[in-house]
Order: C-alpha cells, then sequence, then structure tokens
C-alpha cells in the first residue's frame, strides 16, 4: 500500500500568518508556494487547488511544466475554467457587500460574519483574496499550444452558485493530459459535508496518476 504525504498552503495574512501583508494577485500566490516547494523538487508531485486555490494551482503547474518538472497530475475544484474569466468588483466593494458574498458562498458560520470584532481580523485576507482571483486573467503561452500536458481532474459542487457544470467542463481545453469531472452534491464548499469522499476521490485520482495504490485518511 501506498502513501503520499500532503503538504498544505497556507497563505499570507491569515491564522499563523496573520501578521503578514495579505498577497493581491495570482502571481504572487504562485511565487511563494513555488519557492516553498523547492524542498520537495526530487519529489513526484500532485496539486490539488479549491476556489481561488485551483488557479493558484493551475498557474504552478505552468511554472513547474516550464521549469521541466510537470506534476504528475492537477486536480482543480469550486472554480471555473481557467480560461473563463469573470467580471467580479466585490474587492472595491464595501465590507457589507463582500460579506454578503461570503455568505452566498455559505462557507463560513453564519454567527461569525456578524460578529465585528471577527470581521475585522479575516475581512483584509479575504478582500486580497477576492482582488486576486477578479483580477486574475489567463494569459495563452506564447506558443499558442495547450498550457499542459498532465491529466486534469475537475471537482465542482452541483449547486455551487458561481460554477456551472460547462464552466468547470471548460477546464479540459487547458490539457492534453486524460480529463475527468466529478460532480458531488453541495455548494461552492461541499467539501465540508464529505470529507472522507473527497479525500477518496482524491487518492483514487493520485492512484491513477502514479499508477500506485495510495489509501485514503480524512484525519489532520
Amino acid at each position: 500500500m501506498g502513501c503520499a504525504d500532503v503538504v498544505a498552503v497556507q497563505y499570507p495574512g491569515r491564522q499563523d500568518r496573520r501578521g503578514e501583508r495579505a498577497l493581491t494577485s495570482v502571481a504572487g500566490l504562485v511565487g511563494g508556494v513555488r519557492e516553498a516547494l523547492r524542498g520537495w523538487d526530487d519529489l513526484p508531485l500532485v496539486l490539488f487547488g479549491h476556489s481561488m486555490g485551483a488557479v493558484v494551482a493551475f498557474e504552478l503547474a505552468r511554472v513547474l511544466r516550464g521549469e521541466g518538472a510537470q506534476p504528475l497530475g492537477l486536480i482543480v475544484s469550486g472554480r471555473r475554467s481557467a480560461a473563463v474569466c469573470g467580471d467580479g468588483r466585490v474587492h472595491v466593494l464595501g465590507d457589507d457587500a463582500l460579506v454578503e458574498e461570503v455568505r452566498v458562498l455559505s462557507g463560513t458560520d453564519p454567527g461569525l460574519l456578524g460578529d465585528r470584532e471577527v470581521l475585522s481580523m479575516v475581512l483584509p485576507a479575504l478582500r486580497a483574496d477576492f482582488e486576486a482571483v477578479e483580477t486574475y486573467r489567463y494569459v495563452p503561452d506564447a506558443a499558442g499550444g495547450v498550457p499542459l500536458s498532465c491529466p486534469l481532474t475537475v471537482f465542482t459542487g452541483s449547486a455551487d452558485p458561481r460554477v456551472g457544470v460547462q464552466e468547470a467542463m471548460a477546464w479540459r481545453e487547458l490539457t492534453e493530459g486524460v480529463f475527468s469531472l466529478r460532480v458531488f452534491p453541495g455548494g461552492h464548499f461541499y467539501l465540508g459535508g464529505q470529507v472522507a469522499e473527497v479525500c477518496e476521490a482524491v487518492a483514487e485520482n493520485i492512484r491513477v496518476f502514479t499508477g500506485t495504490r495510495v489509501q485514503a485518511s480524512a484525519g489532520g
């Protein structure tokens, strides 16, 4: 039975990095993650990203491919294709409008959204996230080719208010590798209600990407 080490990304501006300034561009986030991963350059890598993290993972995969170290596979979740641009302006709106958008996505305890002290701590990072994803624009490769050749899997929630199934399917245009889509019941943060199922789906994809058996675990 094989195993995989999970390396979680912690962006600046939150939790144990709350004293650092939050980044407001996908390029900046990608650069930080790339530097953090240099200690694992000699190991096979599978990338997973949810929501904004899906775009970060995709652009990181492009950087790695350019360095001759493309990941074994990419799993993106809760995000329409990077090539589908939006016109969101939540990041320039007032705090109440930003909180309402977070409420629509249903990823935060409603009680916390009404706590002004808590909001004062988390809103700067949330606003930075919205700015990063809303100002992101996919730039095709200069040579005009497909940006990736690794397998690409998309997870999405059946009732995600911001990602339609066709928008999720559009990721298939961004790789020459095997493409697959899995729709889970739930909204944008479908993961929280079915952690074991999502972990097993990730493990199954790693098994396919690597040709080895990987044990899924929903533990911390």
